[in-house]
């Protein structure tokens, strides 16, 4: 039985996982019950910790000091429930939402500089510094902006125009459902700068040129989204590679924003976020959230290993409930119960050894019927022979002289040998059967029994040959051996047609001797070979004797056969003959 399809490995297999599915239940049970452990095994949520750097990056950008970003730092402390500490990059304390003593883990959990952001320009967009737009710019730019969302809404149906102001204070419309850029409803005072981005411009266009120049290269003119195109001749500088200047400008123009932009904003710091509470407390306790915690878990336990252990169980008992109605259908009489069960476990096994026994005693019933009828036919003949005689005699139809007798004889002799056949296969069923063991030489039992029955063979025309002359040492009971051998020779010889040859046999073959009776006969079809060693089974089913005897030779045979502890076995070609082989064990170990 492979491993994989054991039913032990099975029912291992269910007992481990109920234990791991317990193990589970109880880890999950107590990492849930100490939730205070669990926050300082895991420290702070991430979202947490990217709200608060945020939100201080966002002031940094804004101011150009930290001076007043006190009730910022005590506004998110609140909110997220965390101690938030923020220091120079020099680690001075610039400010600590919660009283008292800190210590300052080795590592920040984020450094704040607004200029030093994981973005391509590693500049955050809330820092606009000189191009913060003042109220009065604000309001005139919103007003124009509203002005130009409401022309748009009238003049185009299932339009949507939204005002939006950018970090610096510059309101735009956000349009859907149109071009962007229509130039119905233009507005001139979107589409132009006010005085602060002017200034503001032409101040970081002179930083950018100034960068441009020291590289000796041509001098371009800014847009307020950043971008950039060169000066017209006469005013640009000799032509450079594009790809050269493009990567140049970009440069300086990243340069110079930083330059611009660093005095309004706040330096670098570093930000600590850490826990607000004391030592965490890993005591389990019996709340009452806990004891509903428990009771749940204890169920959901309760309930895998109850519907593990029922699908388990069903899968055992229904073949077992198939086996057992297939033996209840066998006590009732039914010949042949089997049971259909695609498994390849044990209980496959099983359920294949019955179906087997099954078949096998419904053949076994048929050979017992037949039996009692055959071996009423074998006695009916000669005993109708006998009586037939004996009433004509009385009736004075025949004399009784001797060749009545002789004839009388010959079926009571006839009744005897089949009384003796029945015997014998009677002892051997019943394990009686003696056997007088000691030790002979093959070779000799052979050549007897070719001698004893070459008188037969001349007479039917079939050559009896013994080639080996070599000794082969058998530890058995030679009379019963030379009973075996000689059914197996008288069966060949009459079968052999004239003119054919029956060949006795023996040799070695590892540890055990095989005899063998080969004949140049009819030879055994293959679907009768299976059925030869049957009692009272011929192949001339019309039981002509003249064809066959009793039926019983081959089935004392193979009976005589397996009380020396061999096997009797036999092959065929039909037209070619048969060769019939006992395999014997040597029994040098088992002295007489």
């Amino acid at each position: 039985m492979p491993l994989r399809r054991s039913l032990l490995l099975r029912l291992l297999a269910v007992t481990m996982l109920v234990s791991v599915c317990s193990i589970a239940a109880t880890a999950w049970l107590t990492v849930r019950s100490t939730t205070v452990a669990l926050r300082q095994e895991q420290g702070q949520a991430l979202a947490d910790d990217a709200r608060v750097y945020d939100a201080l990056l966002g002031y940094a950008a804004g101011h150009s000091s930290w001076r007043g970003a006190s009730q910022t730092v005590q506004r998110l402390a609140r909110e997220t429930g965390h101690r938030i500490t923020l220091t120079t990059e020099e680690r001075e304390p610039l400010f600590d939402s919660d009283p008292g003593p800190v210590t300052l883990p080795a590592k920040p959990t984020a450094v704040i500089e607004p200029l030093a952001v994981d973005t391509p320009e590693h500049i955050d967009p809330r820092a606009v510094g000189p191009f913060r737009l003042p109220a009065g710019e604000r309001d005139l730019l919103r007003a124009a902006a509203q002005r130009r969302a409401a022309c748009l809404r009238d003049a185009f149906v299932n339009v949507t125009a939204t005002v939006a102001e950018r970090p610096g204070g510059r309101s735009f419309l956000e349009i859907r459902n149109i071009d962007p850029a229509t130039s119905r409803c233009a507005s001139t005072v979107l589409d132009e700068l006010t005085p602060t981005e002017t200034k503001a411009l032409a101040q970081l266009g002179k930083l950018v040129n100034g960068c441009l120049k020291k590289r000796d290269m041509p001098e371009v003119r800014l847009g307020l989204d950043f971008s950039w195109s060169p000066l017209p001749a006469p005013a640009a500088r000799d032509a450079a590679p594009a790809g050269n200047l493009t990567k140049t400008v970009q440069e300086c123009i990243v340069g110079s924003r930083r330059e611009q932009l660093e005095p309004y904003v706040a330096p670098a710091a570093l930000l600590f976020v850490g826990s607000r509470a004391g030592p965490p407390s890993t005591i389990f306790d019996l709340s009452s959230a806990n004891q509903v915690r428990i009771a749940g878990v204890a169920a959901a336990v309760l309930l895998v290993t109850l519907t593990v252990t029922v699908l388990a169980g069903v899968q055992l008992v229904r073949p077992l409930r198939a086996l057992t109605g297939a033996v209840r259908r066998m006590e009732e009489g039914d010949l042949s119960p089997s049971v259909r069960i695609g498994r390849k476990d044990e209980i496959g096994s099983l359920a294949e050894a019955f179906n087997a026994m099954s078949t096998r005693r419904a053949q076994l019933e048929e050979l017992r019927k037949a039996m009692v009828g055959d071996v009423a036919h074998e006695l009916r003949t000669p005993l109708s022979n006998i009586r037939g005689w004996l009433e004509a005699a009385e009736d004075g139809v025949v004399a009784p002289d001797r060749a009545l007798m002789s004839s009388l004889l010959e079926e009571a002799l006839l009744l005897q040998h089949i009384i003796d056949d029945l015997r014998d296969l009677a002892e051997a069923d019943a394990g009686e059967l003696r056997l007088h063991k000691e030790t002979f030489d093959v070779t000799d039992l052979l050549a007897q029994v070719a001698k004893v029955h070459r008188g037969n063979a001349t007479t039917a025309g079939v050559t009896l040959s013994t080639p080996s002359d070599a000794p082969l040492d058998l530890h058995a009971d030679p009379v019963r051996l030379r009973q075996a051998v000689a059914n197996l020779v008288s069966n060949a010889v009459r079968h052999t047609p004239p003119g054919g040859t029956v060949t006795l046999s023996a040799h070695r073959d590892g540890p055990a001797t095989v005899i063998e009776v080969a004949d140049t006969g009819t030879g055994i079809g293959a679907e009768d070979l299976p059925l030869i060693f049957e009692r009272f089974w011929r192949v001339d089913l019309s039981r002509n004797r003249r064809t066959g005897g009793s039926g019983l030779g081959l089935s004392i045979v193979r009976k005589l056969t397996e009380a020396h502890g061999g096997t009797a076995t036999a092959t065929s070609t039909p037209g070619h003959g048969s060769t019939f082989a006992l395999r014997l064990p040597r029994g040098d170990d088992h002295p007489a």
